[in-house]
């Protein structure tokens, strides 16, 4: 099992920060329209998800949106449990602490935070289900 990446989208769409691990194809197109592709993805499901069934994927799509719009999305391998709760906790003890606490960090804005950066690869990688070995 394993964590592919996680997004971190703001209310209008705009990517703050992106990170990878264990993605072993590339999408062949732009960070910034990946981004693009993201959340226009996450905008159908959220607007269709009442009339939509399950899809047969490769990957699970992990996501988190605050009461304030902010957006947490991780690709996981199928064996990954729910992950609600590692989202909450990655929006509450590290991206609330590190940047909208941080007056040098303004919100709304890629997230220039290598603090930020660390302790997120940090929490990743402790995670019990991650593997820097993916298959």
């Amino acid at each position: 099992m394993t964590v592919h990446n996680l997004y971190i989208f703001d209310r209008n769409g705009a990517c703050l920060h992106y990170s990878e691990w264990n993605r072993k194809k590339q999408a062949g197109i732009s960070k910034e329209e990946e981004f693009k592709l993201m959340y226009g993805m996450l905008f159908s499901i959220r607007s269709f998800v009442s009339k939509m069934s399950p899809l047969d994927i490769r990957y699970k799509l992990h996501y988190y949106e605050t009461p304030t719009g902010v957006k947490v999305v991780m690709n996981t391998d199928l064996g990954v449990p729910n992950c609600r709760d590692i989202l909450h906790q990655i929006y509450s003890t590290l991206y609330v602490e590190y940047i909208v606490k941080n007056p040098l960090c303004p919100l709304g804005e890629s997230l220039r935070s290598e603090l930020f950066n660390s302790r997120l690869d940090s929490f990743i990688k402790a995670l019990p289900f991650f593997s820097a070995r993916a298959g």
